[in-house]
């Protein structure tokens, strides 16, 4: 009886043995897959069982141990890359900036490089064509009613070419006030350079200061473009309107250069009535955008910073303040025209300088 009982037990357990160790390779040793009765005659049969259960739960905790070292191990992989991509990332962004600085500074061996600038809140100035000891605050209290009545024969001559010019400014661009204020402002930047650049070469040939005037006509060139600059921002130039700058421009630069050299009187005379006329494109373009013909849009961050602005200043604080800079030009030219008609030099009197 006992020895039927031990041969029915040692069938189980080979049974159970197969099962457990069935997914080994078939290489293995046959004494891992089958249990001698003789190893399990005179052991009881709950003791036999229980070491048998005892071993497939050490198999399986193995097992499940085996899959959470594999998951982590993977998820330690996905985190490697993962790194690793944003290590490179962050090195080519780093490479590229260097490159980028490499192409401004072409060469370090001059020693030439532009300090670091910051706004007064401590960011970065963002602007190369204009330092911030260079901006203000336009002066909006300025008399723009101020005329200046013609009287003499060459007052009158400057005020009637300065009317015949404005006609065809009018048929062509009519209430276009933004595109008339782009092509006003290519205009009203070439008699500054001029003047200045006349009155330099002078001040060489006869070794004389030229009293301040030389940096005040330049600035006031630097004015009208900065002018244009912002005016470039609010209305995009079409082609053909490119085209009408660069012939006004050629044949006003030439124009101006000859009249200065025959008579800066004259010639200071027809930019003060320029500026007037600018006074009252300014206004009619103030005018429509408070009548809504004109959409009062955002101030392009060039004005804000250069006018110092208030950040949500509006298209209406621009044309403002570049209208106050026009009237301060006219009185600028009027007082050097008068100047020249008091038959004295512009370096007899004091250069208005830094007044825009």
């Amino acid at each position: 009886m006992m020895v039927v009982m031990n041969r029915r037990v040692a069938w189980l357990s080979a049974v159970r043995a197969l099962i457990v160790n069935g997914g080994k390779s078939s290489g293995s040793s046959s004494s891992n897959r089958y249990i001698s009765t003789a190893a399990v005659a005179g052991k009881p049969l709950e003791s036999f069982c229980a070491s048998r259960e005892l071993d497939w739960r050490k198999s399986t905790m193995v097992m499940r141990m085996m899959c959470t070292a594999s998951s982590s191990s993977k998820e330690l992989t996905e985190k490697d890359d993962r790194k690793e991509k944003t290590s490179s990332s962050a090195t080519e962004a780093k490479k590229k900036k260097d490159d980028d600085e490499d192409k401004a500074l072409v060469s370090s061996y001059w020693g030439i490089a532009r300090p670091k600038i910051t706004r007064e809140d401590g960011t970065e100035w963002p602007w190369n064509c204009f330092m911030p000891w260079e901006t203000y605050r336009a002066d909006i209290s300025i008399d723009l009613s101020k005329h200046h009545v013609p009287k003499t024969f060459p007052d009158k001559v400057a005020y009637r070419t300065v009317k015949l010019l404005r006609i065809p400014t009018d048929i062509f661009f009519k209430r276009r006030y933004g595109c008339r204020a782009m092509m006003l402002e290519t205009v009203a930047g070439v008699p500054g350079i001029v003047g200045g650049m006349l009155l330099h070469l002078r001040s060489l040939r006869k070794f004389d200061h030229s009293g301040g005037w030389i940096k005040a006509l330049l600035e006031e060139a630097e004015n009208e473009r900065m002018h244009l600059m912002t005016m470039v921002e609010l209305v995009k130039p079409k082609w053909y309107e490119r085209l009408l700058v660069l012939a006004v421009q050629g044949i006003f630069f030439n124009a101006y250069f000859v009249l200065y050299l025959l008579s800066p009187k004259v010639a200071h005379r027809v930019v003060g009535y320029l500026e007037e006329e600018a006074i009252h494109s300014y206004t009619e373009y103030l005018k429509d955008i408070d009548n809504g013909k004109i959409e009062n849009v955002s101030a392009p961050a060039i004005a804000i910073d250069y006018w110092r602005l208030p950040k949500d200043a509006t298209l209406k604080d621009v044309i403002t303040v570049i209208r106050a800079d026009e009237a301060h030009h006219r009185d600028v030219n009027h007082f050097a025209s008068d100047i020249h008609f008091q038959k004295k030099e512009l370096r007899e009197a004091p250069a208005p300088i830094g007044y825009h």
